[in-house]
């Protein structure tokens, strides 16, 4: 194994962590993934092109890792076992409430929809990055993203899917206030995680 190589595996090991909590929402599968993940790229190591994108190789090798262990039938756990390091925020009663609210929100994504935003989101991945690690048109990225920022906007509005809830303009005013409130929260979740990572 290559020094350059060597360092690269390293270096992505906490991007390769938050994606697979975005997979499998559950830790100790989550570690054992990146694990197998790691152990692919070294057996594939002859195969990588030094100078193409190592962030996208490696994270498509966990997605086809992830997908692999599903056909087996492979037991995936809960968001329960998110560590709270990656969804630390501070000690504010309200943020806590929030970042709860979000959080079920996001186990309740489909698993494309909340693998595209977490990698979008908390890694930076640009939409070209998301639908290489996908397999998937660039048009498909985005719009995956869209749908789960749509879908979360949703629930956390409390809004029907069509956009009318049958709120007063006063609840309607403390729901906007609220949602402000939780979208400051998650932004500087993303923040925070991103700082840890």
């Amino acid at each position: 194994m290559t020094a350059s190589f060597h360092d690269q595996v390293i270096a992505i090991l906490p991007k390769l962590r938050v994606q697979a909590l975005a997979l499998t929402r559950n830790r100790s599968v989550a570690e054992d993934l990146v694990q197998d993940t790691v152990c692919n790229a070294l057996a594939a190591q002859d195969s990588f092109v030094m100078g193409t994108n190592f962030a996208a190789w490696m994270h498509r090798i966990l997605r086809n890792r992830f997908i692999s262990d599903l056909r087996k039938k492979r037991e995936v756990g809960n968001i329960d076992d998110t560590p709270q390091s990656l969804l630390s925020v501070s000690g504010r009663h309200e943020d806590r409430l929030a970042l709860k609210e979000l959080d079920a929100a996001l186990a309740r994504l489909p698993d494309d929809q909340r693998e595209a935003l977490v990698l979008g989101v908390l890694e930076g991945m640009s939409y070209q990055e998301l639908a290489d690690v996908a397999g998937c048109a660039v048009g498909t990225a985005k719009s995956r993203v869209f749908r789960a920022r749509r879908q979360l906007e949703v629930w956390l509005m409390g809004e029907e899917e069509g956009g009318v809830s049958g709120k007063t303009g006063a609840e309607t005013t403390t729901r906007a206030s609220s949602t402000r409130r939780k979208t400051r929260t998650a932004r500087n979740t993303t923040r925070n995680a991103q700082q840890t990572a």
